[in-house]
């Protein structure tokens, strides 16, 4: 589950700990630290683990963002009388935060949540919203120095928009954020349903020309990353593009 911008992504683990359970929960952290998070909550209330023995797992997690190419912070949601919380908090040396409640630690990444770098607007489901989005990412562009990423951010915020206008029919937040060498591209609608393979051209006849686009499969070539993240009443599709020759035109996509 995502916010806006997907900045802040909630995990949440139910079931017994398994090394299988291990194997699906690295899959969904690497489709995290794919993305624009900066950080996210693990929520492991309902996490059967009696005698902490995913310990190392948990920790192996939380270094392994703090040291990623694009860090993020990951905040542990535990209740205090398990044998997991317990070793968590009394672990010598640098260790992970541990808050009992989702609202304990949802405040608690409230601060660095709202000092990234970041331009957003929010937009009606018209053909005008996609050239508004475009024009987010020029200014984004201008403040950071970062023209020369703008051409291809511009592009793939555009074809955002125009899915969003044209699959989603609902009002839409655009958020720029500036993150390591690069931007990471986001657009939040109200509509839950994610897009099909049968929606990978987009641009209906209602948009004009110049706002048409050549959906996904454009985004998949051209960004470094991408992919969709489900919200409260809704779903951010999302897109990275890197200043470096590296990241760009790698088209992994995410879920």
């Amino acid at each position: 589950m995502g916010d806006t911008s997907t900045a802040v992504i909630e995990l949440r683990a139910h079931g017994p700990w398994s090394s299988f359970f291990g194997e699906q929960v690295t899959a969904r952290l690497r489709l995290c630290l794919a993305g624009p998070s900066t950080v996210i909550i693990v929520d492991l209330r309902h996490l059967d683990d009696p005698h902490a023995a995913s310990l190392p797992f948990w920790l192996a997690a939380w270094r392994q963002a703090r040291l990623a190419p694009a860090p993020a912070r990951v905040v542990f949601c535990l209740s205090p009388a398990t044998a997991l919380s317990r070793r968590l908090r009394n672990r010598q040396g640098p260790q992970p935060r541990v808050c009992a409640t989702l609202a304990e630690a949802r405040v608690a990444i409230t601060e660095r949540a709202a000092r990234a770098d970041r331009f957003q607007v929010r937009l009606a489901p018209l053909p005008a919203s996609a050239r508004a989005a475009r024009d987010l990412v020029a200014q984004a562009c201008h403040a950071w120095n970062l023209a020369r990423l703008e051409p291809d951010s511009a592009l793939i915020m555009s074809e955002l928009a125009a899915n969003a206008v044209e699959h989603a029919g609902t009002d839409f937040t655009a958020t720029v954020t500036h993150a390591g060498t690069g931007l990471h591209l986001a657009v939040r609608d109200n509509a839950a349903r994610f897009p099909h393979s049968s929606e990978l051209t987009l641009g209906g006849p209602q948009l004009p020309p110049l706002e048409r686009g050549r959906g996904l499969r454009l985004i998949h070539a051209i960004a470094a990353g991408w992919g969709a993240t489900p919200t409260r009443g809704g779903k951010v599709v999302w897109a990275s593009v890197d200043r470096s020759p590296a990241g760009r035109a790698t088209g992994r996509g995410g879920a």
